[in-house]
């Protein structure tokens, strides 16, 4: 008699289990359903959305600032290196043309043709000097050239930062929306005088840094 009482109790309870399980999992679609009615409702999809396709936008532009960056610094390493042993090499027959004539001028007796195999070494350096000249300066242009990135980068960069600030105007207004009563009313003054996000569409909004802070802290993040 138990034994069938068992197993009808067994029987009876494997039905109720199934109900259980479907009724939650009927609640749990219905939430979600009035979830993402709410968001669509309120147009936050549109900001996921966005967020979405700004972030992946904004670490391509990041990786082109860096590849850019990267290259510049590599054109300006290699005219540094090859321009080095050009200067070093110009102090270096200076020095040494130098010390030549303090030399011939210090000697108690001198030929003309001491001054003159002095005067053709002369002009031979002079000329050297004139040839590492020229090359530096093409050097120098190649750095130069080299710092064009930064116009090109600079731009990538701004847009960056907008999409950033705009990206945190809206994850701020959002916090705005959905903040308790009294943090609403706590910082109901500040945010109608302070600088806004969206004056058309909410005067309680905040776009100060302080105000950021301070609405982050009083919601405990």
């Amino acid at each position: 008699m138990g034994e069938h009482n068992a197993d009808g109790a067994t029987a009876s309870a494997a039905p109720a289990g199934g109900d259980s399980h479907e009724e939650v999992l009927s609640r749990i679609g219905h939430m979600t359903r009035a979830l993402h009615d709410s968001l669509r409702g309120l147009g936050l999809d549109k900001l996921i959305e966005k967020a979405a396709s700004d972030i992946p936008d904004a670490r391509d532009r990041l990786d082109y600032v860096a590849r850019m960056s990267e290259q510049a610094a590599q054109k300006v390493l290699n005219a540094t290196d090859a321009a080095s042993p050009l200067q070093d090499r110009i102090d270096s027959d200076a020095q040494q043309l130098s010390a030549a004539w303090d030399k011939l001028l210090d000697a108690p007796e001198t030929s003309d043709a001491d001054w003159r195999a002095l005067a053709e070494r002369t002009i031979m350096t002079l000329d050297a000097t004139r040839g590492a000249t020229v090359d530096t300066k093409a050097y120098l242009m190649d750095i130069m050239m080299a710092q064009d990135f930064q116009d090109l980068t600079g731009q990538v960069i701004g847009k960056v930062t907008a999409i950033a600030q705009n990206l945190e105007k809206q994850l701020v207004q959002m916090l705005v929306d959905f903040a308790p009563a009294e943090v609403r009313r706590e910082f109901d003054n500040s945010l109608m005088n302070g600088p806004q996000i969206n004056p058309a569409g909410n005067s309680e909004v905040v776009a100060d840094q302080g105000q950021v802070d301070d609405l982050l802290d009083s919601l405990g993040f």
